[in-house]
């Protein structure tokens, strides 16, 4: 078993590692009525140097199949490694969580996936103070 692994279980839980990705550009944008239409499926797969656009919501509804409007955008970011992203999953980024995954987006796809951030509030990667190369963690739940 990878001892590196997290969200392992005694009773058969998936298991998946933790994702890094590190930014590519960081942005400063926020809109109110976006209608980001999140999909159904509650996970998506990564391959290594994908590039995924990441943006935060306070809007507690925000999950699958669900549609967000009020919307910071934190930036684009690299995938170090391949894998599994999922509904749930911390985010990290300057050691800190600042939320989870609710869901994903297509409309920019197979461009990029809007990855959507649940979170206590909306911030810009601008405001986070991030730069390219700053690093951003995906951690499955324990």
């Amino acid at each position: 078993m990878n001892t590196n692994a997290r969200g392992a279980g005694t009773r058969g839980e998936a298991v998946r590692v933790p994702l890094e990705a590190r930014f590519v550009g960081v942005l400063n944008n926020r809109n109110d009525g976006r209608g980001l239409a999140l999909i159904s499926a509650h996970t998506r797969c990564v391959r290594r140097y994908d590039i995924h656009e990441f943006i935060i919501t306070d809007e507690q509804t925000a999950a699958p199949g669900a549609t967000v409007n009020g919307v910071h955008y934190l930036g684009f970011a690299e995938f170090q490694a391949g894998g599994v992203l999922a509904e749930g999953d911390a985010v990290r980024i300057a050691g800190v969580v600042i939320g989870t995954i609710a869901g994903f987006d297509e409309s920019h796809f197979p461009n990029h996936y809007n990855v959507v951030i649940k979170g206590p509030r909306r911030v810009t990667g601008v405001e986070l103070g991030q730069k390219p190369g700053d690093l951003i963690v995906f951690l499955p739940p324990n």
